[in-house]
């Protein structure tokens, strides 16, 4: 009697860390003088959690705030980084001698807000409804770079590793990529509700208003930011939109947002080939509950474990065996034994690290490539508005490209690294993190652009000032000429030093008009004057070409 085949156990994710990293460009606030010049002076803050007319207060955090709250994992998070990396992250160090001012700041501000205690959401029409823990909610801003970061972390326990290739899948959609036969939402989340401590709704997704999203598109050829995360960001409005807001921002990147996880499973060498393509491409669970194909082809996957994996720790030994770092740049995805006590330590072990030092990690390759990405949209947009015709247009792009050019430089100097840290594991993962999202090419062609701007700046300025010295020498050429006649033995061709004053005023007036008429017209025939001293001084012309040459001053026509 044939025995039906038995399908092992998925395993189980015992808990789940989802971060999702969201890169926005800011849009600038204007070039008033009372305009403030940091785009977080705008937000409508307090300190430390005190209630205020909007839902963010900036964190002070554990290197700054209070002593009791700097723990041991803060220290290695610190350690961690090389130097020029902790300066960005921290700060300029501090003694007691030395007065603290702006400038030994961090290069970042972190704004949170503590009002979302819950996600709730369904992956699939029909599926189970999950609510997510917030574990917080966070903006970060940056000194002199036009970029803001959305951060969120929810976590959850005890799922199923569908629902968790779910969720990793379908969470971190800006807005839905389209909608099937019956309307439902493609790719993204069926619904999501954010909840407070009460339990009570704040704010829905609106996936499934079809009409509204096309509509937005049509009219304003820009895509809708959906209601839930629209929600999250406020009072940062989309650029494009009538609400009315101070801050406002422009997609810079895919509306799919890059996205960090943990998941502690129960048995991690149970995962098939299949569960870790799935989980280091995020492509979502596989169509057949069980199932192990694949979700490209093979020829297209044959070198995923060495493009993807980082494999040192992916052993049956050491404090957290068993434990394998999955990274296609746009993810970064850790898997682990459950049962370790260092993978599952929140102080010292692997959700340590994974919550401070590679979040940070992720975090600046990220902001990178969102920086590269805000300065070539700013010279698309100076290119698209200028108009040679118009002279102060003109100026108004010159000044553009210089800003550019100078917001590039503050840029490489402060936040443009090559390496973050001397660690294996960290260095090795930043260059996985680099190399996926192509970021030493991005630089380069951002900086060949700017450079190529400024190279043209610099140029047409030579130019002009070139045309300007060939003018003041014709003009002082052709002035010469009456300046030695009139001049000669100090010669006055009208003895009137004993006429009246009225006479001496009117010989002036009409002296100095005829100089100045004498001197405009000048310039304005410098060109084709230019042209006849070239020619006069030219050996190899006859004097007729020279003739023609002093003729052709006055001939009609364009110079």
């Amino acid at each position: 009697m044939p025995t039906e085949s038995i399908e092992p156990p998925q395993p189980k994710v015992q808990r789940m860390h989802q971060i999702l990293l969201w890169p926005l460009r800011l849009m600038p606030l204007g070039d008033a003088p009372s305009a403030p010049r940091r785009p977080w002076e705008m937000l409508p803050t307090g300190q430390n959690g005190e209630p205020t007319a909007g839902p963010w207060h900036e964190l002070i955090d554990e290197y700054t705030g209070d002593p009791a709250s700097f723990h041991e994992r803060h220290y290695q998070e610190f350690v961690t980084f090389l130097p020029y990396v902790q300066r960005f992250l921290y700060g300029d160090g501090r003694s007691p001698g030395r007065p603290q001012d702006g400038r030994s700041e961090a290069g970042m501000k972190v704004f949170r807000r503590r009002d979302l205690a819950q996600l709730r959401v369904c992956p699939r029409p029909g599926a189970e409804v999950l609510t997510l823990d917030v574990v917080h909610v966070d903006l970060y801003f940056f000194f002199d770079v036009d970029v803001v970061l959305l951060n969120v972390e929810v976590s959850a326990t005890d799922l199923e590793l569908r629902q968790a290739q779910e969720l990793l899948y379908r969470l971190g959609r800006a807005y839905p990529s389209g909608w099937d036969a019956q309307g439902l939402p493609l790719h993204s989340l069926a619904s999501a509700e954010w909840l407070d401590g009460q339990g009570q709704v704040l704010a829905a997704s609106d996936a499934l208003e079809r009409e509204h999203y096309i509509a937005h598109v049509q009219e304003h050829r820009a895509p809708c930011i959906a209601e839930h995360w629209a929600f999250v960001l406020r009072p940062l409005v989309v650029d494009h939109s009538a609400e009315p807001g101070a801050l406002r921002f422009r997609q810079i990147e895919y509306y799919r947002m890059p996205m960090m996880a943990y998941l502690a499973l129960d048995e991690p060498r149970a995962l098939s080939r299949s569960d870790m393509v799935s989980l280091g491409l995020v492509t979502g669970p596989p169509a057949k509950p069980g199932g192990h194909e694949l979700p490209y082809a093979e020829q297209h996957l044959q070198d995923f474990e060495r493009k993807y994996c980082y494999d040192r720790f992916w052993s049956d030994a050491g404090p957290a065996p068993n434990t394998r770092y999955l990274c296609g740049g746009h993810s970064l995805v850790v898997i682990g034994r459950a049962d370790s006590a260092f993978f599952s330590c929140r102080d010292r072990g692997v959700l340590a690290q994974f919550r401070h030092q590679h979040f940070l990690i992720f975090l600046i390759a990220h902001f990178q490539k969102a920086s590269l990405l805000m300065f070539s949209d700013r010279l698309v947009e100076a290119l698209r508005r200028l108009n040679v015709q118009d002279a102060e247009n003109v100026r108004r792009f010159k000044r553009a490209i210089r800003s550019s050019f100078e917001g590039f430089l503050r840029f490489s100097h402060r936040y443009w690294f090559h390496e973050v840290a001397e660690q294996a594991q960290s260095r090795a993962l930043f260059r996985m993190c680099a190399n996926h999202l192509e970021l030493p090419v991005l630089y380069a062609e951002v900086k060949e652009r700017i450079t190529d701007m400024s190279a043209y700046l610099e140029t047409d300025s030579i130019r002009r000032q070139a045309n300007t010295v060939v003018r003041l020498t014709v003009v002082t050429i052709f002035g010469l000429v009456g300046t030695i006649t009139t001049g000669f033995l100090g010669m006055n061709l009208l003895a009137e030093a004993d006429a009246p004053l009225s006479r001496r005023l009117l010989y002036f007036a009409l002296v100095m008009g005829a100089t100045l008429a004498l001197t405009i017209y000048t310039m304005v025939k410098s060109k084709r004057l230019s042209d006849f001293l070239d020619a006069l001084s030219d050996e190899r012309l006859s004097a007729w070409n020279k003739l023609r040459a002093f003729a052709a001053v006055w001939r009609s026509g364009p110079d």
